[in-house]
């Protein structure tokens, strides 16, 4: 049976503009939307019919409405919102073997594509790292090691993949931080970006996905071992 074409009411067009806007990072995560008058008067609409749409992005998770503080972007895409939320209610080690899978098959492709502009993004993260690890900034160490991996990924050149590597990553940096506040890890962290790097350099894609693979399984060891760590300490005082 054929169905009758459903027409898009006003709420569900402005609730797509508003979502385009978004995505098109004219309203960018973090920042709070205009003032109410201004957007009936931007779309055409009265006050109810923005309400509607508002709404209806914030269930689907692209827009927050805080008491005091308007309403905001809370992420840049439906997918990404939806990604987090699935993220959430994942294991840690659940979500470490989906960015494995990820960071493996970007790797090959980065392998397959890299610019040397990409090369040079990717050079730069392992100087700021090296520089991190001797001044002990752990802080700047996380976030230039977390670079190197996006770097990774954007020299895919698949969009897509950059947008699903970006909310998993997301969710675990929190965690990571906590990780990787150690001495050895920075050392660590620095030999494996260089042998990755060096196959995408020589464009092996093989090559890349494996180092990509290790990458993440150092990593997992290090949260299984902190994990153990917790466990023990919790037990030692509980028998206290």
């Amino acid at each position: 049976m054929i169905r009758k074409t459903h027409r898009k009411s006003l709420v569900e067009q402005v609730a797509e503009q508003m979502e385009q806007l978004i995505e098109q990072q004219q309203w960018t995560v973090g920042t709070k939307l205009p003032p109410e008058m201004e957007l009936m008067a931007e779309f055409g609409v009265s006050r109810n019919t923005l309400r509607e749409a508002i709404r209806a992005l914030v269930h689907a998770g692209l827009l927050e409405t805080k008491q005091g503080s308007g309403t905001l972007v809370r992420s840049a895409s439906t997918l990404g919102s939806a990604l987090e939320r699935r993220a959430k209610k994942s294991t840690m080690l659940e979500t470490l073997e989906v960015r494995e899978a990820l960071e493996k098959q970007a790797a090959q492709l980065a392998a397959e594509r890299r610019t040397e502009t990409d090369l040079a993004n990717l050079e730069a993260c392992i100087q700021s790292c090296r520089h991190a690890s001797a001044h002990g900034d752990v802080e700047q160490f996380i976030a230039s090691d977390l670079q190197f991996h996006k770097n990774v990924v954007l020299a895919s050149g698949n969009p897509l993949l950059v947008d699903l590597y970006e909310h998993m990553t997301g969710i675990l940096y929190a965690f990571i931080q906590d990780v990787l506040a150690m001495e050895p890890c920075l050392q660590t962290g620095q030999e494996v970006h260089l042998e990755l790097l060096e196959a995408i350099r020589k464009q092996e894609p093989e090559s890349a996905a494996w180092y990509a693979a290790r990458d993440m399984n150092i990593l997992k060891e290090m949260i299984l071992d902190a994990r153990e760590e917790s466990y023990e300490e919790t037990n030692r005082n509980i028998g206290r």
